[in-house]
């Protein structure tokens, strides 16, 4: 399994972990936060 630094904390997390709940489109969901898909796409491009 590959792991990866979560932001600028000391905490390593799997890319398993990282899951897709904050990712779509808000008007069309229930949660406000949710990321839009192309700034989704750009955090998925680091991974």
């Amino acid at each position: 399994m590959k792991y990866i630094q979560l932001g600028t904390s000391d905490l390593m997390v799997s890319k398993v972990c990282l899951g897709c709940m904050g990712f779509g489109d808000a008007t069309k969901g229930k949660h406000s936060w949710t990321l839009p898909y192309e700034d989704s796409k750009k955090l998925y491009n680091m991974l």
